[in-house]
């Protein structure tokens, strides 16, 4: 391709950390150490400390992915390489329509954070939320060296947060506040680690700017590994200083975090907590509008969606065809949203067996595609057997992709007598030897 049809190379090493920090380091920071604490008491902390520990493979086998094998595609890519396009274009398909209510429900969630420290109404967190949302598809527009360079800035205001949040709560910590260590049995240790699992997905999405990585192997590898072993210790410090200070028996377990700011530092706690919300969701934004529009974009270039989806800007470079279809999702779920349709419960819930359908197929690629490596074939196998354990607790959740699926399927049907076959096709007769010979 020419260099007006290709995506620039742009990322750096700090870029690619603060993008994989913002993928995974979600609203959960705020809301999950409550909950998990509410559930399983002190003990809670076992949970974090297992997943915490479980977070480097699952971040890795991403990483090793990416940059062996670095492709706008992502982990879509990555299934073709190892199984077969029509897998790689479910997989695909799977991430690409995870967004456009993932990300609506991540900018109303920061905004529901912002509003309720303002006591703000319904309306001014929908308006919110959508110029949260506004933010992320201009920042991606414009380009990923500005959209990294702003996630550098958002990221380093989010962790000096919750270092202040963790240190202001060290004098409020007791000894008496772990006892008793287990209140609700054993069993809710493994039950809060199932919701932990949430919060550690998302190395996936940036293996779909891989491609334009300016060293894929150094930012790839290093750049998730940095990024596991910091998100690591924000969660469990997190909850180590929610626990610490019993703020989940403080009021709503959800807003624990908030109850450690403002005891610190008086009621403007609420609003830096607020403000602290919408920067964490808008990083999530940024790099998951990022990671989609890729995905849309990968996925025309091989002609398996709609040739306008891969339409690069001419100024920037940037997918504006895979922006432009978000754009439109968006839309369509916040009108949903703000007409009473649709309620956020029921958004939550819909993107998550995508998401991790999404996640198992690429921990299933890195068992082949790493067979190279023993390292890579064994955390590619915790990662796809963790992953594969949590699956079945998404419940109704699962119709979402199989929806999907069939769509998908008389979409083929339909265009049968067309060929699939792009003469650029991602997967090039180098990457293909590169797979024969492991």
């Amino acid at each position: 391709m020419t260099n007006e049809n290709k995506l620039q190379s742009t990322i750096g090493l700090p870029q690619a950390i603060a993008l994989y920090i913002g993928a995974v380091l979600g609203s959960g920071v705020l809301i999950v150490p409550g909950l998990a604490a509410q559930m399983a008491g002190p003990a809670s902390l076992l949970a974090w400390g297992f997943m915490t520990l479980l977070i480097l493979p699952m971040a890795l086998s991403m990483g090793l992915l990416s940059a062996k094998f670095p492709n706008a595609g992502g982990v879509s890519h990555f299934v073709t390489l190892a199984f077969s396009p029509r897998a790689g274009a479910y997989i695909g398909w799977f991430f690409l329509m995870s967004v456009p209510i993932g990300a609506p429900v991540a900018a109303l969630t920061g905004a529901g954070y912002m509003t309720a420290a303002m006591g703000w109404g319904e309306e001014s967190r929908i308006m919110l939320a959508a110029a949260m949302l506004a933010v992320g598809l201009v920042i991606n527009w414009i380009g990923m060296k500005v959209a990294g360079r702003i996630q550098i800035a958002v990221v380093i205001a989010i962790v000096a947060v919750l270092i202040f949040a963790i240190a202001a709560a060290l004098p409020q910590m007791k000894t008496v506040h772990f006892t008793p260590f287990v209140p609700h049995g054993w069993l809710s240790v493994g039950q809060a680690a199932a919701i932990l699992f949430w919060c550690f997905i998302g190395w996936e999405a940036v293996s779909h700017m891989s491609e334009e990585f300016t060293n894929p192997e150094r930012s790839a590898v290093r750049g998730v590994t940095i990024a596991a072993i910091i998100v690591g210790l924000l969660y469990f410090l997190t909850a180590l200083a929610t626990v610490g200070t019993q703020s989940y028996l403080a009021g709503d377990s959800d807003a624990s975090l908030i109850w450690v700011i403002s005891r610190a530092i008086g009621p403007w706690g609420a609003i830096i907590a607020g403000l602290t919300g919408i920067f964490i969701c808008t990083a999530t934004i940024i790099a998951y509008v990022g990671a989609a529009s890729r995905v849309a974009y990968a996925l025309s270039r091989q002609g398996q969606a709609f040739r306008w989806m891969g339409v690069l800007s001419q100024r920037f470079h940037t997918p504006i065809g895979g922006i432009a279809f978000l754009s439109v999702c968006f839309v369509i779920i916040m009108v949903l949203y703000s007409s009473g349709a649709v309620s956020l419960t029921n958004l939550i819930q819909l993107p998550n067996a995508t998401f991790i359908l999404t996640y198992l197929g690429g921990c299933a690629a890195g068992i082949k595609l790493l067979r190279g490596s023993r390292w890579g074939v064994s955390i590619s196998w915790i990662s796809f057997i963790s992953t594969a354990v949590v699956f079945p607790f998404v419940g109704w959740a699962m119709l979402y992709p199989c929806l999907i699926t069939v769509v998908l399927w008389i979409t083929d049907r339909i265009r049968h007598k067309r060929t699939f076959t792009h003469p650029n096709s991602a997967v090039t007769e180098q990457e293909k030897a590169t797979v024969r010979h492991g």
